[in-house]
C-alpha cells in the first residue's frame, strides 16, 4: 500500500514539473496566442495603444494576460539592451542565492571584503550590508560605471548619509552586487542567468553571450549589461507575476518574490522601490498617468525598457525600444499613457484620461496666450520628493524651473510664446513646447502627443 502511495505521489510530482502549458498559465515552447475578441479586450483599443506607440517609436510590445499573448507587435524576438532591467534580473540570481544560503543580506561590505579604487569605503561606508545595497541605500556614493550623466551630477557627496538612511539610485549599489553575487557562488552572471532562470523558464532567444561586462576606470566594479528579447522579458515578468512559481517548481523562493516586490522607500516621481524593482507608477507626481490595481511592480532600464506586472488582472506588459538604432527616450508620462490606453483596452479602468483631448478648459493663443503667462507663478509636484515646486514667468521673457538638486536653486530659463504653444527653454536643454489648458486656478500643459506632462496650479500674484 505505501508503495502504491508513494508511486502515485511521484507521478503527481512528475506530472507537475512536466512541459508547462498555456492552459496551466504559462508558455510552452512557444507562446499561445489568442484574439483580442476570444479574451474579451477591445480591438479598438489595442489598435490606439498601437497608434501611440508608433508615436513613441516602440520596438516591441507584449501584452500577456492569464499566460496567453493577447497582443503584440514590434521585432518581440531580437535581444536588444535591457539597461537597467539587468538589475530585477540580478535581483532574481541573489534570491536565488540567498535561499541556497550563499548570499547572506546582513553581511556588510567589510565583511565581504569588498572595496573599491582609490579614495577606496570609509569604515562608515564597510558597514552597508547587502539589503542596503539591493534596497538602493548603501550611502556609498563612489564614482560607478555604466551611470548616466543625471545619475552622476545626483550622486550625493561621500559620506553625507550613513548607511540605510537614505534612498539614491546608485549603480555602484547594483554593480558590487554583482561583484558579490559572483564572488559568493563562483558563476558568472550571464551563466547563471542561463542556468537559473532562462533555461527553467524557456527563454528562446537568450544566450550567455547575449551578457557582457563593461569596465572603466571609475570603479573595479563592472557593469553587467544584458540583451534580451521581449519575448524573453515577458517570461521573466510572468514568474515573477507567479511569485518565482513556473508550472510547479519554484525557481525564485516565493518569499523573496515578495520581499523583492515590497516598497521600502519613496522614489523618483512617487514610485516605491523594494529589492531592485520599481513599484507602482509615478501615483500622480507631476500629472495624472494611469491608476494600476494595488500590487503592481515593474522592471525598468533606460531608454524605454519596461516589464509590469499586474498579479490583480494577471496581466504582464513588456515595452522594448531597439537602442542599436536612432531612437528617442518616452517619458515617464508617455509610457503611463501607453499603459493606460492598453489597460483601457482590457476593460479595465486606469483612471480619468488625461489626454488633451479629453481636457476641459480654455485653450488660450496667440496674444493672449502670452498676456496670460505674463507674472504667472505655478505651483506643481506636490507628491514629489522635495515638493511642490515652482514655476515662474516673468513678463520680460524669463523664467525659473525647479533645480535636480534643491540646494542649487531654481534653473534659469526662458519663456516664449510659438504657435499658440508655450515654449520653455532651461539652462542647456532642447526647447520644450507645450499646450496650456486653463480651469479656473488650474494649470495643465500637453506636449506634442497630447499627453499631460505638469499639472499644477497659478498661485496669487
Amino acid at each position: 500500500m505505501r508503495m502504491i502511495i508513494f508511486t502515485v505521489m511521484l507521478l503527481g510530482a512528475l506530472l507537475r514539473l512536466g512541459p508547462a502549458t498555456a492552459e496551466d498559465g504559462f508558455p510552452a515552447a512557444e507562446w499561445q496566442r489568442v484574439s483580442p475578441a476570444e479574451s474579451g479586450w477591445s480591438e479598438a483599443g489595442l489598435a490606439e495603444a498601437r497608434s501611440f506607440s508608433d508615436q513613441l517609436r516602440s520596438s516591441a510590445v507584449v501584452i500577456v494576460e492569464h499566460g496567453k499573448v493577447v497582443a503584440e507587435w514590434g521585432d518581440t524576438t531580437k535581444p536588444m539592451e535591457l539597461a537597467s532591467i539587468r538589475k530585477s534580473l540580478l535581483s532574481a540570481l541573489i534570491g536565488i542565492a540567498v535561499s541556497d544560503h550563499r548570499v547572506k543580506l546582513d553581511s556588510t561590505l567589510g565583511e565581504l571584503g569588498i572595496d573599491d579604487h582609490p579614495p577606496g569605503l570609509s569604515e562608515i561606508e564597510k558597514g552597508a550590508t547587502v539589503r542596503e545595497l539591493l534596497e538602493a541605500r548603501s550611502g556609498v556614493y563612489h564614482a560607478a560605471l555604466y551611470e548616466t550623466p543625471d545619475m552622476a551630477k545626483m550622486r550625493p557627496p561621500r559620506g553625507s548619509h550613513p548607511p540605510g538612511t537614505f534612498w539614491y539610485y546608485n549603480n555602484w549599489d547594483f554593480n558590487a552586487l554583482g561583484t558579490i553575487y559572483e564572488h559568493a557562488t563562483g558563476t558568472g552572471i550571464f551563466e547563471a542567468l542561463d542556468q537559473k532562470l532562462a533555461k527553467p523558464i524557456g527563454m528562446q532567444d537568450y544566450r550567455p553571450r547575449d551578457g557582457s561586462y563593461i569596465s572603466g576606470e571609475a570603479s573595479i566594479h563592472p557593469a553587467y549589461a544584458i540583451r534580451m528579447s521581449a519575448r524573453d522579458l515577458a517570461r521573466f515578468a510572468l514568474l515573477y507575476l507567479h511569485k518565482g512559481d513556473w508550472a510547479g517548481r519554484q525557481i525564485v523562493p516565493q518569499e523573496w518574490v515578495e520581499e523583492s516586490t515590497r516598497s521600502y522607500s519613496t522614489a523618483t516621481f512617487g514610485f516605491g522601490y523594494g529589492y531592485l524593482w520599481w513599484i507602482g507608477f509615478m501615483g500622480g507626481a507631476m500629472a495624472p498617468t494611469v491608476t494600476l490595481p494595488e500590487g503592481s511592480f515593474l522592471a525598468q532600464g533606460a531608454g524605454g525598457q519596461f516589464a509590469l506586472v499586474v498579479p490583480a488582472l494577471d496581466l504582464i506588459v513588456v515595452h522594448r525600444v531597439d537602442r542599436d538604432t536612432p531612437y528617442t527616450e518616452p517619458s515617464m508620462r508617455s509610457m503611463g499613457r501607453l499603459f493606460w490606453l492598453i489597460l483601457k483596452a482590457g476593460g479595465y479602468d486606469p483612471g480619468p484620461d488625461a489626454s488633451l483631448r479629453a481636457a476641459t478648459g480654455e485653450r488660450p493663443a496667440g496674444e493672449t496666450l502670452a498676456a496670460t503667462f505674463k507674472g504667472m507663478t505655478i505651483s506643481f509636484g506636490a507628491k514629489l520628493r522635495n515638493g511642490p515646486f515652482t514655476m515662474r514667468f516673468e513678463p520680460d521673457g524669463r523664467m525659473t524651473y525647479p533645480h535636480w538638486d534643491a540646494s542649487l536653486g531654481p534653473e534659469a530659463g526662458t519663456w516664449t510664446v510659438a504657435n499658440d504653444k508655450l515654449c520653455l527653454l532651461v539652462s542647456d536643454a532642447r526647447r520644450r513646447c507645450y499646450f496650456p489648458v486653463l480651469n479656473g486656478d488650474r494649470i495643465e500643459l500637453f506636449d506634442q502627443l497630447g499627453v499631460m506632462q505638469i499639472a499644477g496650479v497659478a498661485l496669487p500674484q
